[in-house]
């Protein structure tokens, strides 16, 4: 009886694609040619690229208990310090640089907040959204950067190879690095350990301050990452860029399998679940639904993200 439970498939595991099945099937049915041209498809994942990549990092945060609610603003802000950046220097290496080492600082910040002033990861991070949010509003006037690089906006924006969008490309890469961190190194089962059991993980001789505060820098590394894709793509930067897009990673991550709770994570779940929310507003644009209904339909998927999620630690 024990090795029938050990063995036994647990469907909650693998909702997020039986979802994305459900889903891709309605919209055949609803909308035919018109959503499943090769055109759109690839449209989709350039889209839903940054979501994807924070996704992946948001894994990590997740599967150790933690969240981390500043990954918007960070967008903005390594947006705001690539393009301005490229405006005085026109360096792209320069540029990347900046916005990814700002990224991996803002993370560093907040995972020193939460380990060593012990101050709960959603109230740590969501005051350090608030004053990243204000001073890339501050440190622009609220105005737009320009974006004139066109190997920048090739490389991190609309750029192809062949058919293929390079942001799709990145979002493989960091994809399967995440993967491997993840199932294959030591590092991702500590991160997996310490969202299980806290105190046991750090009995084992788990140094918990280290790997939490390099869960949260690589957050904050894809974020700013995520931010220089969102300013290649538009060429130009905003301080509304990432705006209200934690939801939709934490929605992503959470309906691809990976637990509130902590100890159980899912990379390519997370990814997938991106991809769902990407298809399902790509589609109800299509469909003529307006924003206000698009917005209705993902708190829905957000509440029902979490109920599986619970109904799968239990099972």
């Amino acid at each position: 009886m024990q090795y029938k439970k050990k063995n036994q498939i647990n469907i909650y595991d693998y909702i997020v694609y039986i979802v994305f099945a459900i889903v891709l099937l309605l919209f055949a049915l609803w909308l035919g040619g018109n959503f499943f041209s090769a055109s759109n498809l690839l449209n989709v994942t350039r889209q839903t690229a940054m979501v994807s990549i924070m996704a992946v990092a948001m894994c990590f945060v997740i599967a150790s208990g933690e969240i981390d609610l500043s990954v918007g603003a960070v967008v903005a802000l390594s947006a705001l310090t690539a393009a301005w950046i490229l405006e005085k220097t026109n360096n792209i290496m320069f540029a990347l640089m900046g916005a990814l080492v700002l990224g991996i600082l803002i993370g560093a910040i907040n995972g020193l907040l939460v380990t060593l002033l012990n101050i709960p990861s959603f109230l740590a991070t969501l005051g350090t959204s608030s004053i990243i949010r204000g001073f890339a509003m501050w440190f622009t006037a609220t105005k737009a950067i320009s974006i004139r690089n066109e190997t920048f906006n090739f490389m991190f924006g609309m750029g192809k190879i062949k058919f293929m969008p390079i942001v799709f490309i990145w979002t493989v890469l960091v994809l399967i690095i995440g993967y491997i961190q993840l199932t294959k190194l030591s590092y991702g089962k500590k991160v997996l350990a310490i969202g299980g059991n806290q105190i046991a993980a750090r009995y084992s001789g788990i140094n918990i301050t280290k790997i939490k505060i390099l869960i949260f820098s690589e957050m904050g590394l894809l974020s700013a990452f995520a931010g220089i894709i969102y300013a290649a793509r538009m060429q130009t930067a905003r301080y509304t860029y990432g705006q209200g897009d934690e939801m939709n990673v934490i929605a992503a991550v959470v309906l691809g399998g990976t637990a509130m709770s902590g100890g159980k994570g899912n990379i390519i779940g997370a990814v997938i679940g991106s991809l769902l929310l990407g298809v399902i507003n790509n589609g109800l644009i299509i469909g003529g639904l307006d924003t206000s209904q698009q917005q209705i339909v993902r708190g829905f998927i957000i509440i029902i993200a979490v109920a599986f999620s619970t109904f799968s630690r239990k099972k």
